[in-house]
């Protein structure tokens, strides 16, 4: 096992590279980009990193000419010979050539397009532009790079055993986490944590800890590297990106009403089973449970990705019940701010009503909270969003408020169309 406080503490030659390969990082990325590179492979996207904890100075942090060359080196990347066969060839979800011929001819050659970076104040302004295939391939790596170079600027002036102590006091806590869990029974859980990991090595122990705690409660990795050299599942769905880009390009209200709706359709040609999983916080669940047509109640569940999660499943199992399913014959995956008491009440709460299962992200590979003076390496929330598509603006409302982005005459003009009315504030801790 490698020795995570030796080689931070040699973090001293030139480069270090934070992310290794282009399958560094989650599989719904891959899966996404390959129903773009199908059905909107010209439309133009700018993405924006935004850092939602404005306390945290990371240009004050980070130098930049060491995130230029993680950047830099980023854009060396190429999908190597044995990346291409695992993708080719491997089963996901039970399908073989989950990857078609002719996208993995196109991500073979694929070199990430160029970025724009200055700095604004305190914070970096770290934007890309380009067609949607492939600049949607910089967010994970970009957020993780962020992340590491942060953590990394904590760390650069502690000594060898003062690191050893911070992770084996690190790695204790993990481990603390993964008995509870081994206490709760029928678990089904997944490390959904590569975007704000507190660094790749981390994150690649983090889920040999779950691995060997949990054994098959354990379901595998959102990232596809971890997932390959580990030999373990690659999870993962579809996110809000797919219906914030559909719904800026829609021409009408209608159109814009219809779009979240579009993009499920298209998702529905290309994938079955537990890949049709619906996110349907994007633009309010309610309103989009509400005007669901019939053929999306066949598919097999929810994830709960904002709001308060009680909510949002009972939600989703009273609109099941409404339309004639049986709610414990569906999944309902949580992936929102977990941790190991969220996760013990919610499983308690829906196990034997629906299928339960977990996503865990930010506070499973990045819960250093209280390990260093001043709070210094707890994790905060940084986001790299769509933020236009064909130089529309792009819009999220979330069904928490806090987690909302967009003009304010536009949020305005999606809450009238979506019908949203007055939502809960829910604290974004990750």
């Amino acid at each position: 096992m490698v020795d995570i406080a030796t080689r931070v503490y040699n973090h001293k030659w030139k480069i270090d590279p934070i992310v290794r390969s282009l399958i560094d990082t989650d599989f719904y990325k891959l899966l996404m980009c390959q129903s773009v590179f199908r059905n909107r492979p010209d439309t133009n996207v700018t993405f924006s990193l935004i850092n939602r904890t404005a306390r945290i100075p990371l240009a004050r942090l980070i130098d930049e000419g060491e995130l230029r060359e993680q950047l830099d080196h980023i854009r060396t990347l190429r999908l190597s010979r044995g990346e291409s066969t695992w993708m080719r060839g491997n089963t996901f979800y039970g399908k073989r050539q989950m990857f078609r011929p002719d996208f993995m001819d196109w991500f073979e050659n694929l070199r990430l397009p160029p970025y724009h970076l200055e700095r604004v104040g305190d914070q970096y302004e770290l934007t890309f532009e380009g067609a949607w295939p492939e600049v949607m391939l910089w967010e994970i790596p970009a957020l993780a790079v962020l992340m590491e170079l942060r953590g990394r600027a904590v760390l650069k002036d502690m000594g060898r055993f003062e690191l050893q102590v911070l992770y084996a006091r690190a790695m204790t806590k993990l481990w603390e986490k993964v008995e509870r869990l081994q206490k709760i029974p029928e678990l089904r859980i997944a490390d959904f944590g590569t975007r704000r990991r507190h660094s790749f090595l981390w994150q690649d122990w983090a889920v040999q800890a779950m691995q060997e705690g949990l054994g098959p409660t354990f379901a595998g990795t959102s990232n596809c590297l971890i997932a390959k050299n580990r030999d373990l599942e690659a999870i993962g769905t579809n996110a809000h990106e797919l219906p914030m880009v559909y719904a800026a390009l829609a021409e009408t209200d209608a159109d814009l009403a219809r779009a979240p709706y579009d993009v499920l359709s298209d998702w529905h040609e290309e994938h079955s089973g537990n890949l049709r999983i619906i996110l349907p916080d994007t633009y309010g669940t309610e309103g989009f449970l509400a005007r669901a047509p019939d053929w999306l109640t066949q598919w097999t569940g929810i994830r709960i990705d904002s709001g308060d999660p009680v909510k949002g499943a009972e939600t989703a199992i009273a609109w099941w019940t409404s339309r004639g399913e049986d709610p414990r014959e569906k999944l309902v995956i949580f992936s929102d701010g977990l941790d190991v008491d969220v996760i013990e009440d919610l499983h308690a709460r829906f196990s034997g009503r629906v299928r339960v299962s977990f996503g865990w992200g930010t506070l499973l590979t990045n819960d250093f909270r209280g390990l260093v003076e001043g709070d210094a390496l707890a994790p905060f929330s940084l986001v790299c969003k769509a933020v236009a598509a064909n130089g529309r603006p792009t819009v999220k409302l979330s069904d928490n408020p806090e987690k909302a982005m967009g003009p304010e005459v536009e949020i305005a003009r999606y809450k009238r169309v979506f019908g949203v009315g007055e939502q809960e504030r829910v604290e974004v801790v990750v």
